[in-house]
């Protein structure tokens, strides 16, 4: 066995190590991306499933083997549909950079003011319990959210944003999009998730927000109508129960701009 090791080693060239860590780095990545998502637990079924086959055919179960054999074939030609979702969110990913990027985020100071005017908003829409549903981008565009919606491109303001808010407007109902301190659109329609697991508590607004954040990067801020809960969404993951304070240290290092490295290219996925 380990002259075998020895053999395999002594091939290697430097260019062979190379091309092993990009394709472990490759896979690492695609693993980071899907962890916590649906895609994980299928991607497991895929794996088991690719073991029965091998394990099937060193045990020379021919029936067995043809059958999981077939069915292999026919998940290949079905996995695309399948992570359908992943696999745009992936090309996403690998599209953002820092010549395409939207300026989403602010400085400090920006950052700082920017917080206090949204958590005076909240605030007042949670104890009038106003519903209210806030959408941050981030690196992905949300230009298609924003279409459905009607354009507006107004100064954050506390005001502005209980304004939006106040029921039995056209505005109420849908979501507002924010993109720095500014707010780009209001009553923006957004796809809700389609995960059952959730608690059957949870309304429209926050499976709308689970569902933007499960298909872009986008952080959504949600006020429940019913109990004035303040929650918020990320990577398709709800934080509820929060106060104002939690509500922006949650929030700062989300929307501040950071400062760039290196680093900033192996860490391409938040």
């Amino acid at each position: 066995m380990m002259s075998q090791i020895e053999v395999i080693l002594a091939t290697l060239s430097g260019l062979d190590v190379i091309d092993i860590i990009i394709v472990a780095f490759v896979l690492y990545r695609l693993y980071y991306m899907i962890r916590d998502t649906r895609a994980a637990a299928l991607v497991k079924g895929l794996m088991l499933l690719l073991l029965a086959t091998a394990g099937s055919k060193w045990l020379g179960l021919n029936v067995v083997y043809w059958l999981l054999q077939k069915t292999v074939t026919v998940m290949l030609v079905a996995l695309p549909v399948v992570f359908q979702p992943e696999l745009r969110r992936a090309l996403e990913q690998l599209g953002r950079g820092k010549l395409f990027r939207k300026n989403a985020f602010l400085n400090e100071e920006e950052t700082e003011d920017f917080l206090q005017e949204m958590a005076k908003a909240v605030a007042v829409l949670a104890k009038n319990k106003i519903g209210a549903l806030l959408v941050l981008e981030r690196e992905t565009g949300l230009g298609d959210y924003t279409e459905t919606g009607i354009k507006v491109d107004g100064i954050v303001s506390n005001e502005f944003l209980i304004n939006i808010f106040i029921p039995n407007t056209p505005m109420h109902d849908g979501a507002a999009v924010l993109r720095g301190n500014r707010v780009l659109a209001v009553g923006c329609l957004l796809p809700l998730t389609e995960d059952r697991s959730l608690s059957k508590e949870l309304g429209t607004r926050h499976r709308a927000a689970i569902g933007i954040t499960e298909q872009t990067d986008a952080v959504v801020v949600v006020v429940s109508e019913e109990t004035g809960t303040i929650s918020v969404a990320r990577s398709g993951k709800l934080t509820r129960y929060l106060d104002t304070e939690s509500l922006k240290e949650m929030l700062r290092p989300l929307v501040v701009q950071r400062h760039t490295s290196l680093g900033d290219f192996f860490n391409w996925r938040q």
